[in-house]
């Protein structure tokens, strides 16, 4: 079975960030609704559409628990109520200021300053909700060895299904795929700077999660509940 769950940080909506986004990935991942992305001068719609592929596959997100398929025994109610009661202990926060960077070869935005919160609600999913969670099979985890993993990310994939988790996680809203071409990477890290520059000054609010569903992996993720924390 190749349906899958994830929980992740999306913006609230009809923020700004929100709206943004949706134009940006040229999907709403909460009614999977298509929408025109913009248009930029230098980068035809073909190429843009190509670029943002991936992250609008995914949704605008931030990662708290990697992408999973259900534990044996497990079904979404169990997981979603699991998901309220953790919800209720939580405490909503903001993060100060986001900031346009380069991870890798991709495009994302990231907290400007350490977000010790935001990593901790992390790692408090990873390892809460991994009841939940079906180990991955031989197929998954040879991919990820194939993309060359240190060993402290060989231990993390093996223990939690995923290598970029706890001590190896960095929160980031991804806004594009893979870009090879470093000029071509800077070229489009330019045209959106000014798309994002009024983002950037605004506090993200962190008072919520959600329940992200793939019913199969040529399927774009939706986003299926918003979970308010209690405090």
């Amino acid at each position: 079975m190749s349906e899958r769950y994830a929980i992740y940080f999306a913006p609230a909506a009809g923020s700004d960030l929100a709206r943004f986004a949706d134009r940006w990935l040229g999907r709403d991942a909460e009614t999977g609704e298509v929408v025109p992305q913009p248009k930029l001068d230098g980068l035809d719609a073909e190429r843009l559409r190509a670029l943002t592929e991936a992250p609008r596959h995914y949704g605008f997100h931030g990662t708290l628990k990697p992408p999973f398929r259900l534990a044996n025994g497990c079904d979404v109610d169990d997981l979603h109520r699991a998901m309220a009661g953790f919800a209720a202990r939580q405490a909503a926060f903001e993060i100060a200021a986001l900031q346009l960077r380069e991870i890798g070869d991709f495009l994302a935005l990231a907290p400007a300053d350490p977000a010790p919160a935001l990593s901790n609600l992390a790692d408090a999913c990873v390892t809460e909700f991994d009841a939940y969670r079906a180990a991955p099979d031989a197929a998954e985890l040879a991919k990820r060895h194939a993309a060359g993993l240190t060993p402290r990310q060989a231990e993390l994939l093996a223990r939690w299904g995923y290598p970029y988790v706890l001590d190896e996680f960095r929160f980031h809203l991804t806004l594009t795929g893979p870009i090879a071409d470093p000029m071509e990477r800077t070229r489009v890290a330019g045209l959106l700077q000014p798309l994002v520059a009024p983002l950037l000054m605004q506090r993200m609010p962190v008072r919520e999660f959600s329940l992200f569903h793939q019913p199969d992996r040529a399927t774009p993720f939706r986003r299926i509940q918003r979970i308010p924390f209690g405090r």
